[in-house]
């Protein structure tokens, strides 16, 4: 039987054939808004053979740049992704990141190269619920906010129809792990940036083969600068040598543990504190006492220190009872420079329009 390829795309609800895309936007027949205009012009700009394609990197760890990549540089991440969960014509994937920035783009991609059926939505806490209840898909791509809001609305049965679920984005937090880590799809989070085009590296989350540690795509050299931070060059950096502000602990060729951002270390009492090292600890131990909250570490100005270690909690302030627990627990577990100084309790964390944490946005809101 011979898998009917499709011709057009689902985009917010709405059908758009690919003959129309291709002459948008003097082809559509009904008003667009902003995110959908966005959308369908890159897929325009896909199907006429654009060379370029302008971005901005998301910001998250610091000011958004812009950055152009190749069309060949697109091309060979998506067939490095489509081979390795063998995605082909007629399989259905769901894109729900944000098309504007790598990672959605990416799925666009995958989707027009691989002759996939491709449903997209804006990006909502539970893109489930927007679009028809019996749609089924193969392939989807979430961030971890995202995974966590489709969990919870007990949809793990539709999860479990995929061929492979991507988190990326944002690290995905010791709660989230434990959650994802029963479902029978095979469920990966990601290592890669805007510079190499989406995933360079997978770590599997899910079933008897979870992992601690990253693999490294086939192709793709990694090594480590003398900071220890991760380098990679390949197909998808346009053989350009990429360094990385991610601590790794490079096990061999193609497989390494990360141990958190350079740029996150905090200089307290010329004590180095790898911050995200105390944001795992705090995470779970938040976990431990029933408060399964979003938090980050952060130093923060200090005449006798230098820089303080402060943990950011997002919500009201815990109960006093509560609140002692979570010293205890972190007294236990974290080196005596280590041990957050201050607990600030934050209404609302900021958000980059990827979905990642914005902690300097939140910094600078306090």
């Amino acid at each position: 039987m011979t898998t009917a390829l499709p011709t057009s795309l689902l985009l917010n609800g709405r059908e758009y054939a690919y003959a129309a895309i291709q002459q948008y936007p003097a082809q559509l027949d009904a008003p667009v808004n902003g995110y959908e205009a966005k959308v369908l012009d890159f897929v325009r700009q896909w199907l006429s053979g654009t060379q370029e394609f302008g971005l901005t990197t998301s910001g998250s760890t610091g000011t958004p740049t812009p950055i152009t990549l190749r069309r060949r540089q697109l091309e060979a991440s998506a067939r490095r992704t489509a081979d390795y969960f063998d995605l082909g014509p007629g399989d259905r994937a769901l894109v729900c990141l944000n098309c504007e920035y790598i990672g959605g783009m990416m799925m666009l991609v995958r989707g027009l190269e691989r002759n996939m059926h491709l449903t997209i939505v804006e990006p909502h806490a539970n893109p489930f619920a927007y679009v028809a209840a019996e749609a089924e898909f193969d392939f989807a791509a979430f961030v971890p906010l995202q995974m966590k809001a489709v969990l919870a609305a007990g949809l793990a049965p539709r999860l479990n129809q995929m061929k492979a679920i991507l988190i990326g984005g944002a690290p995905a937090d010791a709660t989230l792990q434990h959650e994802v880590q029963p479902l029978r799809v095979p469920v990966y989070l990601t290592y890669g940036m805007t510079e190499t085009c989406s995933h360079v590296a997978l770590r599997r989350l899910s079933g008897p083969e979870a992992s601690h540690t990253f693999r490294v795509f086939t192709g793709i050299a990694a090594g480590q600068d003398e900071r220890g931070c991760l380098t990679l060059r390949g197909d998808v950096t346009d053989d350009q040598l990429i360094i990385t502000n991610d601590r790794v602990n490079l096990l061999d060729a193609h497989t390494f543990e990360w141990l958190g951002r350079a740029d996150f270390v905090i200089n307290s009492g010329g004590v180095k504190v790898p911050a995200e090292k105390v944001e795992l600890v705090l995470d779970v131990a938040l976990a431990e006492i029933g408060e399964s909250r979003r938090c980050f570490v952060a130093g923060q100005p200090d005449e006798r220190l230098g820089q303080a270690v402060t943990a950011f909690i997002e919500g009201p302030a815990l109960a006093p009872k509560a609140e002692q627990r979570l010293q205890t627990l972190l007294a236990e577990r974290l080196g005596r420079y280590e041990q957050p100084k201050q607990l600030r309790y934050v209404p609302e964390f900021r958000m980059t329009a990827t979905g990642k944490l914005d902690r300097a946005g939140t910094l600078r809101s306090l």
